[in-house]
């Protein structure tokens, strides 16, 4: 039987900065998956800690990928706005991006996009202006899903989540800013029926509805 093949491209967010590769976000689905009745492979995650758009991007040229893959997710753009990067300028590289995404699915139905957590809410924000970092995740956010729906990509929003569970301790992990995996688990219940949207595109069914 044939596996269909998951690329998760990211951050310190998809690469689950502080937690277990089991508890990260695109592990945990893919064990939902599984549990599911889906054939699928573990994912191929290219993403490291504190990486930009332009920065993702670089990577993608030099890893060594598969010329197509059943189900693409990208997760990107926290550190944009954390170094102050133009709005204008994400979008732009978001696009860049996205477009490498489709290419790699084949179809942009099969894309997931997720959006930027708020990571303004969380303890290691709390000498800052949360209230203006949560503006420029909205604006960037904004950016990112007009981007996506125009496209006719799928967008997740794990941003509300991510205000809820941010700015409690346990959410988090030692540094008082990533999440931990029960935060991800959370996340996990956005993203996955847009992947098995995805997934089911390519013709891979969960067994549940």
């Amino acid at each position: 039987m044939k596996s269909a093949t998951y690329l998760a491209l990211g951050d310190s967010y998809t690469i689950g900065e502080g937690v277990d590769p089991a508890g990260r976000w695109p592990d945990q689905l893919v064990a939902r998956l599984r549990t599911d009745g889906v054939t699928i492979e573990d994912p191929q995650i290219i993403a490291t800690t504190g990486w930009t758009t332009d920065e993702l991007s670089a990577a993608i040229d030099t890893a060594t990928l598969a010329r197509h893959y059943d189900l693409v997710t990208l997760f990107i753009g926290v550190n944009n706005q954390y170094r102050g990067r133009p709005a204008e300028e994400y979008r732009e590289q978001f696009l860049a991006l996205l477009t490498r995404a489709m290419a790699f699915a084949g179809d942009a139905r099969r894309v997931v996009v997720v959006s930027i957590p708020d990571w303004g809410v969380t303890a290691f924000a709390q000498d800052r202006d949360r209230a203006a970092i949560g503006r420029d995740i909205d604006i960037f956010n904004a950016i990112a899903r007009d981007e996506t729906i125009r496209a006719h990509a799928r967008w997740a929003d794990i941003t509300p989540a991510s205000r809820i569970a941010g700015a409690q301790p346990d959410m988090l992990v030692a540094d008082g800013l990533h999440p931990s995996a029960a935060q991800y688990a959370l996340w996990t219940d956005v993203i996955e029926p847009m992947a098995r949207a995805a997934l089911k595109e390519a013709g891979f069914s969960a067994k549940l509805p």
